[in-house]
């Protein structure tokens, strides 16, 4: 899988060694927003640790790869979207994400994330869709209740960034469910 367009000038393409310096000055840009919720950010200091991390995804055997994309708007780079923790013989795997501050309030993660469960509940099979979002981050778990997934609970201290730990909300999405809604 290469690109998955949405519309005109915006479309997912699969992460590469070639978006390593984009990705990282991106980050590196955007360091105070993107660090208060994302606990990577305190560990990507330079080009190569972002070339460490495309690497290690885009290299894993074909049973363990996560399929990761960057996302495109108006022919602009604008963050990740991905899965992480898929377990195939479970059929079950989470939409991580992140959005650039100056692309937020557009719909972008929105309507990426749509794409990514169609995906993964017709192409992948998956039958279970997990999003985890720290608590207080408002703008992220807007995106799992506008696209109709359940909240479940709260995963006390389930994410370290730095010394402390965050608690996560946890949203699921059933295939079953996806279907009624599509």
């Amino acid at each position: 899988m290469s690109r998955i367009s949405i519309r005109p000038g915006f479309y997912l393409e699969s992460l590469g060694m070639e978006h390593a310096d984009i990705v990282f000055e991106a980050i590196d840009n955007n360091r105070e927003h993107l660090s208060k919720w994302l606990p990577f950010v305190s560990f990507t200091r330079k080009p190569e640790d972002t070339e460490e991390f495309i690497s290690a995804v885009v290299n894993k055997k074909p049973h363990e790869k996560e399929e990761v994309f960057t996302i495109w708007y108006e022919e602009e780079f604008a963050g990740l979207i991905g899965y992480v923790n898929t377990d195939r013989v479970n059929r079950k795997t989470e939409i991580g994400y992140w959005l650039l501050k100056s692309k937020e309030g557009k719909g972008i993660i929105t309507q990426s994330t749509r794409q990514l469960i169609k995906l993964s509940f017709k192409r992948l099979q998956m039958n279970r869709i997990t999003i985890r979002c720290a608590v207080g981050n408002t703008r992220s778990s807007a995106v799992p209740k506008r696209l109709g997934f359940t909240f479940e609970g709260i995963e006390r201290q389930g994410e370290k960034h730095d010394e402390l730990y965050f608690d996560l909300e946890i949203f699921s999405l059933l295939k079953s469910e996806w279907k009624k809604q599509a």
